[in-house]
């Protein structure tokens, strides 16, 4: 089979890193991050929450081969703000809701073990 071994999809090799940036020279306040090890799920996530910030003018992601765990994440802003501080806040949004949703879930397990 083709199929690259199971661990290669969440394991990063010694020498490589997690997030890459890369600004764009031909378009202004845009960057493009490069995330190994990571699908549709978190691109999609970051997409999204990036969008809600108004100071966002674009936001996109791709997956370049489904059998290489790349994820790019393309973010262009408006003048005063920076792709990075974007990228950043959304993912500090982003990890505050899950937050949440992991207390919501966690409360509502409680009250049903109660209400048995």
């Amino acid at each position: 089979m083709n199929a690259p071994p199971t661990f290669e999809s969440f394991i990063l090799s010694e020498n490589e890193k997690k997030l890459r940036i890369e600004k764009d020279t031909k378009v202004p306040n845009a960057a493009s991050f490069i995330i190994m090890k990571e699908d549709h799920t978190l691109g999609n996530a970051i997409r999204a929450q990036l969008l809600r910030d108004p100071k966002v003018v674009f936001a996109g992601y791709r997956v370049p081969h489904p059998l290489e765990y790349v994820l790019i994440v393309r973010v262009q802003t408006t003048s005063d703000y920076t792709p990075q501080e974007a990228f950043s806040n959304a993912i500090t949004d982003l990890t505050s809701e899950i937050s949440l949703l992991e207390e919501r879930f966690k409360q509502a397990i409680q009250d049903k073990k109660e209400n048995e």
